[in-house]
């Protein structure tokens, strides 16, 4: 259900130029699979989850995910694709001046979605990270571990069946990151395709599961406990 076939990414170089990020990369994960990313900053963790929401596009080779094709798909599809996936990202990126529930409503509103239908999504997707409480607060009165449970609330608002983690613990002390993993790992096992980006070799260490490391612009299956 995700295929990388191929795919070569580069970026302009301050120094002038371009800078290849990926080089021909290939590798598949089928639909309910885990994975972990690995790979040292700036070797181009990112640039696979944004080749796989579409905010980004190969210069060479094929991305698919689920039914669309990197080559083919419309600007009009783009949005149906995103609202396939959920995305989780390191700095939170929440609204200050919301509560929880605003928050994790935020992309349903813009979308259209019937009230009834938002107070039914945003009250399961709470329940399901164990934030139900919370639904009136605001971000500045949550700990770090809250507000990543509310991104993640977010991410799952629309009950997508991939979900793409950009260093989803990297701001977190090592016990609320166990705690955010076992979370991830929970929605896992609810059917959800999970790719984890990552630089937390002791969470890759603890959780083991099939491992894809970028080294020299490629992408390589390594055994985890090697790291």
């Amino acid at each position: 259900m995700i295929d990388f076939d191929n795919v070569s990414v580069s970026y302009a170089s301050a120094r002038g130029g371009d800078r290849e990020v990926l080089e021909e990369v290939s590798f598949h994960l089928d639909r309910s699979e885990k994975a972990y990313l690995v790979g040292p900053t700036g070797s181009g963790k990112s640039t696979i989850l944004r080749l796989l929401y579409m905010d980004l596009f190969p210069d060479q080779g094929r991305v698919r995910i689920g039914d669309y094709v990197s080559h083919r798909i419309s600007d009009a599809d783009i949005p149906y694709l995103r609202r396939s996936i959920g995305v989780v990202f390191q700095d939170f990126q929440l609204l200050p001046d919301r509560s929880v529930y605003e928050n994790v409503a935020f992309a349903l509103y813009a979308t259209g979605t019937p009230r009834a239908t938002i107070e039914e999504r945003v009250t399961k997707a709470l329940g399901r990270v164990g934030l139900t409480h919370t639904r009136r607060s605001h971000p500045h009165e949550l700990s770090g571990g809250e507000q990543q449970r509310v991104v993640i609330a977010r991410a799952i608002v629309n009950d997508p069946w991939v979900l793409l983690a950009d260093e989803p613990t990297g701001n977190l002390d090592p016990a609320v990151a166990d705690d955010i993993h076992e979370l991830l790992l929970d929605l896992h096992r609810q059917g959800m395709t999970l790719l984890v980006a990552t630089h937390d070799h002791r969470l890759v260490k603890k959780y083991p599961a099939r491992t894809l490391a970028l080294m020299n612009r490629q992408v390589v299956e390594i055994d985890p406990q090697t790291l």
